[in-house]
């Protein structure tokens, strides 16, 4: 029984650090762009003053005190682009995450999956990947933390995403 727990621990804090650094190889590589947001960095922009009357950013702030993590990496380079296609359908399979939806609009391919919250809107994990067809940029964007899907317009008008209306297709579908 006591080797059984210890499995089961292990298991369980290997799963939590493979979730961390799945994408992380991708910081810092030649021909990737990353931006990486943290919890500390939601925090401190939660913390902004705004205009009450603009209902907009007021959602804004609302749901970056709701986030943990955003990570977005971008690449034309054809051999990094088969990695992030690769690291991206591992962790799918791995972290049980759920296809919320898929486009295919011209050759270029768009795939969200999600790890649902509490409810079917409430999402603790969303995990975007774009096929860079026809010399677009491959974008993969993990995003963690416990919001509404029907927030995210929000955050890609304001944070301006890589890949933002593809997210905006996710979000208006879920309605």
């Amino acid at each position: 029984m006591k080797n059984f727990i210890i499995t089961l621990v292990f298991a369980f804090v290997t799963t939590t650090f493979y979730a961390q650094g799945a994408f992380d190889k991708f910081d810092g590589q030649d021909d990737v762009t990353s931006v990486i947001v943290n919890k500390k960095m939601f925090d401190l922009m939660s913390k902004v003053k705004a205009d009450p009357s603009d209902k907009e950013t007021q959602q804004y702030i609302n749901l970056i005190k709701k986030l943990d993590n955003l990570k977005v990496f971008t690449t034309k380079n054809p051999k990094i682009e088969a990695d992030m296609k690769a690291s991206a359908d591992k962790y799918i399979k791995t972290a049980g995450l759920e296809e919320l939806m898929r486009i295919n609009d011209g050759g270029r391919n768009v795939k969200i999956s999600v790890k649902s919250g509490a409810s079917d809107s409430q999402i603790r994990e969303l995990l975007m990947y774009v096929d860079g067809a026809k010399n677009d940029e491959t974008v993969l964007l993990s995003l963690t933390g416990n919001f509404d899907i029907n927030e995210i317009s929000v955050l890609t008008d304001k944070m301006k995403l890589p890949g933002g209306a593809d997210l905006k297709k996710a979000s208006k579908s879920k309605k």
